[in-house]
């Protein structure tokens, strides 16, 4: 059945069967995916997982080659022309030009957007002033930092306003602070009622979102908000410190009721499928046994990067 009908009540993305290949290759396979407005919704997945392509058909760059999508309620195969002044889409790819000034950059792509002469200065202003970035407006762009360039490319997607944003990861190989600063950026947007969908390889960036979803080999394996994802996760995540991470690892891989054993830093975190009462006094006399006198057992919260391994692993 068609999903039709272009309603302020609409959600922001709704696709049914949304497919596309290349070649032979499926980049994605059948996807059903509601964004509610004014949702931060986060896709997550490996490399090759079909994010970008994803992201790449809800911005009307790709068409499908099956199934179909609604974005802010018109179809992106037949009114793209209604969703293109109401999107922003960033991708991975740094796309502003070098010798232009970051000013100058933010001047050219409002006048493309059709921003009006008269705003767009205060409008520039106010970008940069938010972002950090008011004393490079002179600045050619081939000269800024890693998240500076990010930085601004998300200002330039933002000086025409839109409703709904499309990041297709917008921080890789950006440090941890300018990631900081970026988000705290795209949390003023969310209160500001913008709707943001982001490709993140980053799962501290996934908690962030206010609902997720989990791609591998071009299909959504979960979706639902963090609390709701970290639930499925079967059994108490543990983390045992105090001997040898390696080590351990390989001793705890043969107890019974040890699932999905890694290393994080310097502890080992497994995943307890017994009581909990029961888990401290199994892993310290197992490891005691393989020469491990002295070990510290501490049940802790599943966080995305486990939901993530875990429910990767399931899939595969």
């Amino acid at each position: 059945m068609a999903i039709t009908g272009a309603s302020p009540a609409a959600p922001a993305v709704s696709t049914q069967g949304l497919t596309r290949r290349f070649g032979d290759v499926v980049a994605v396979d059948g996807v059903d995916l509601v964004v509610q407005r004014g949702a931060v919704f986060g896709l997550l997945g490996p490399d090759g997982a079909g994010k970008s392509t994803l992201i790449r058909m809800l911005a009307t760059v790709l068409l499908p080659d099956a199934g179909e999508a609604l974005v802010l309620g018109h179809s992106t195969a037949s009114e793209a022309s209604a969703i293109t002044g109401r999107i922003g889409y960033m991708s991975q790819r740094f796309s502003m030009y070098p010798d232009l000034t970051v000013a100058e950059n933010l001047d050219f792509f409002a006048t493309v957007r059709g921003v009006p002469k008269q705003v767009r200065r205060e409008r520039s202003a106010a970008l940069l002033d938010s972002m950090g970035l008011a004393e490079f407006g002179g600045r050619q762009a081939r000269h800024l930092s890693g998240g500076m360039k990010q930085k601004l490319m998300l200002a330039t997607t933002l000086m025409h306003e839109p409703e709904l944003l499309l990041l297709d990861e917008p921080t890789t190989g950006v440090d941890p602070v300018s990631r900081r600063e970026f988000w705290r950026v795209l949390a003023g947007l969310h209160r500001g009622g913008t709707t943001v969908v982001v490709a993140t390889p980053y799962m501290d960036e996934a908690e962030r979102c206010s609902a997720i979803a989990f791609l591998q080999d071009g299909r959504i394996q979960q979706q639902g908000t963090p609390e709701e994802i970290t639930a499925l996760v079967p059994g108490t995540l543990v983390e045992v410190s105090g001997a040898d991470p390696r080590a351990a690892l390989a001793a705890l891989a043969d107890l019974p009721g040890v699932g999905s054993p890694h290393v994080f830093g310097e502890v080992v975190r497994v995943l307890w499928e017994g009581s909990l009462a029961s888990v401290e006094g199994a892993i310290t006399t197992h490891l005691r046994a393989a020469g491990f006198p002295t070990v510290r057992v501490t049940p802790t919260r599943v966080d995305m990067e486990t939901a993530f391994a875990v429910l990767a692993e399931a899939g595969r």
